[in-house]
């Protein structure tokens, strides 16, 4: 089944305290008791908080990294993947490693902050790489060649270990956006989205662009964004330009896209009410039935 999407009207002012609120949305925690396999329904909250959210490009799983871990929310039933830490910051690099940052939960004995994490099962176990005790990657990224992350200063690194300050011409993101499969990454900010053509080594300041608070590339050119006030932009020229569409979605934390086989777009939004899938056709966003 499936629903238009309805359109909202908000205040459009920017502010330090919207960017605050949108950074800690999420449910409250659940406690329910599991019902029969037969009518069994999808747990209120098991996230916590969904900080980020992934589509895993060779198996296409649909991968949040939230308060309480990484989960697969693929199917309608969330599942657990590895340990209960706080993934403040996830990705995906070409060659399927994931990487993350955040900090230990219970029972996990790991320097905390976390620094930079890899795992090469699929998130069931993780080995601290760098900046252990040092770096809580609130944004982070993956390019082709290398990684991008913020822990307060933008930073990058090629082999995960050895990290390069970006410097001061760079911006201080809410959100970070890659592709694995080349070197433009995207950076929303307060005063427009930054973009870099080289893994994040060089930074374009924002000329004319919309404001956006978090965005995601659905294939290597096309990139979809979403405005503080909920507006939902695309850009078909990797970030180069943005196109404003009729829709307006609820306030929106992290957001996950990929493109179909048919053209569509494939679009996930972390929000109050959850995680909400959408479907893009070019005209009409239209809400999926989970």
């Amino acid at each position: 089944m499936s629903s238009t999407l309805t359109i909202f009207s908000r205040s459009r002012k920017w502010t330090a305290m919207s960017i605050a609120l949108l950074a800690t949305l999420g449910l409250a925690a659940c406690g329910q008791t599991q019902k029969s396999k037969a009518d069994e329904q999808p747990p209120a909250n098991p996230y916590g908080h969904i900080h980020a959210i992934t589509v895993e490009e060779s198996t296409q799983r649909v991968l949040l990294a939230t308060h309480n871990g990484l989960f697969d929310a693929t199917e309608t039933v969330p599942r657990p993947i590895g340990p209960p830490i706080d993934l403040m910051g996830f990705t995906i690099s070409s060659n399927g490693t994931f990487y993350a940052s955040g900090h230990p939960g219970p029972g996990v004995e790991l320097p905390n902050p976390l620094g930079l994490l890899k795992s090469t099962d699929g998130g069931e176990s993780w080995t601290p790489l760098s900046r252990q005790g040092e770096s809580d990657f609130h944004a982070m990224t993956a390019t082709s060649d290398q990684l991008v992350g913020f822990d307060g200063i933008l930073r990058s690194t090629v082999d995960g270990k050895e990290w390069s300050d970006i410097g001061p011409m760079s911006p201080s993101p809410y959100a970070l956006a890659g592709s694995p499969d080349n070197t433009v990454v995207l950076a929303t900010t307060e005063e427009g989205v930054w973009r870099s053509i080289d893994g994040g080594r060089t930074w374009s300041a924002p000329a004319g662009g919309p404001q956006l608070l978090t965005a995601a590339f659905a294939d290597q050119m096309t990139a979809v964004g979403i405005s503080p006030e909920g507006s939902v932009y695309l850009s078909d020229d990797a970030g180069l330009s943005w196109q404003r569409t009729d829709a307006e979605v609820d306030q929106t934390s992290a957001i996950g896209a990929t493109s179909e086989a048919d053209g569509r777009l494939s679009i996930w939004m972390a929000m109050e009410r959850g995680l909400v899938k959408f479907a893009y056709d070019g005209i009409t966003l239209t809400e999926e039935t989970r």
